[in-house]
């Protein structure tokens, strides 16, 4: 594992923290997005350990916003994922020479939705791609989740905070910036990105969810094999809203060998 870096994103003063995993250029290129508060150094070493198992590289990173990347600067719109998916993404991919290099992506919550909208938007890119509790609509459960975690942070002498600190250069940039976007009024009723996913999806795609996912139900999981047939499901048992950290294992052996059908 190399180093971390900061990448600046052409035309921009922007700034990403990002780091490469078995950087030998013959293997096939795994890209990790985190979730809505998480960050390069939160993966820990869950993606050597992924890169090692499937005999692949890797590209983890932190978006604006999170770890060390620049902080955001203004409230995240409701579409803040389709429009990271259409823009971020490819120019910070373009800004590495990865033009040409068709990618295989990790993403889990916000990144698996990222994931799932970068493939969508640009399906020659992708060669596959794991949706681990992936986002396509709110539901209720949601909601609770995201008050619940609101009140924790905001508590005094947070341990959510505290731990957050630990990961993000600005740490209210990298809670408020997802927080605030999904209890904004009417995101609730109206965020969804099924029509962005529907008739575009053409990758291969493996989604995973914990059963006891506390942001959500496996009707997320479902919804991608509604809407793309070939899409296999992973539920896990005894298994929250990360399981890279519940099961991963599980996670890895899956994945692993869902990556190595493709070649």
């Amino acid at each position: 594992m190399s180093d971390p870096f900061l990448q600046t994103l052409p035309g921009t003063a922007i700034q990403i923290e990002a780091q490469w995993i078995n950087e030998e250029r013959q293997r096939p290129l795994i890209v990790f997005l985190h979730e809505g508060l998480g960050s390069l150094s939160q993966w820990k070493d869950f993606p050597q350990r992924l890169c090692d198992a499937a005999n692949c590289r890797g590209l983890v990173f932190s978006r604006p916003g999170y770890g060390k990347s620049s902080p955001r600067t203004e409230p995240w719109p409701q579409d803040y994922l389709q429009e990271q998916a259409r823009h971020l993404l490819p120019a910070f991919f373009d800004s590495l020479g990865l033009q040409d290099e068709p990618l295989l992506l990790f993403g889990h919550s916000d990144g698996a939705s990222l994931a799932l909208l970068f493939a969508a938007y640009f399906p020659q890119r992708i060669r596959a791609l794991v949706a681990m509790a992936p986002h396509l609509f709110v539901e209720p459960i949601t909601i609770i989740g995201l008050r619940a975690a609101k009140q924790a942070y905001e508590q005094e002498r947070s341990p959510l905070r505290a731990a957050l600190a630990r990961h993000h250069r600005d740490t209210d940039s990298a809670f408020y910036g997802w927080n605030d976007a999904w209890l904004r009024p009417g995101f609730e009723g109206q965020w969804n990105i099924e029509s962005d996913l529907r008739d575009h999806l053409a990758c291969p795609v493996l989604a995973i969810q914990g059963v006891d996912d506390e942001y959500a139900t496996l009707e997320q999981i479902r919804a991608i094999q509604r809407m793309h047939s070939t899409t296999r499901l992973l539920a896990l048992e005894q298994c929250r809203h990360s399981p890279q950290r519940d099961q991963p294992e599980r996670v890895i052996a899956s994945t692993a060998a869902f990556f190595s059908e493709l070649r």
